[in-house]
C-alpha cells in the first residue's frame, strides 16, 4: 500500500487477506479438528488451557483467517467449557 497506493479494503479482499467471521466455517473447521482429536477432546475436559490447542489447529486449517474470539466462543461451546 506504501510504495503502490491503493485503498487498503481493495488491497485485503485482493490478496485474500480478509478475516473469516463466518460462523458457519468456523464451526465447520471447529467440528473437523474435534473429530480428528477425540483424544484431546477427552484431556481438554480435565484441562481448560488446552483450548489454546484446539484454536491453533482451528487457525492453522482456516490459514489463519479466522476470528480468533469467533474460534474460541464456539470452541467453549461445542467442547463445554
Amino acid at each position: 500500500m506504501w510504495t503502490e497506493g491503493g485503498d487498503p479494503a481493495d488491497i485485503v479482499e485482493k490478496r485474500g487477506m480478509k478475516q473469516v467471521t463466518d460462523t458457519g466455517a468456523i464451526e465447520a473447521a471447529v467440528d473437523a479438528v474435534i473429530g480428528a482429536n477425540p483424544d484431546k477432546v477427552a484431556q481438554v475436559k480435565g484441562k481448560p488451557t488446552m483450548i489454546g490447542w484446539f484454536v491453533g489447529q482451528v487457525m492453522k486449517q482456516t490459514g489463519g483467517k479466522a476470528n480468533p474470539a469467533a474460534v474460541n466462543e464456539v470452541l467453549k461451546r461445542k467442547l463445554g467449557i
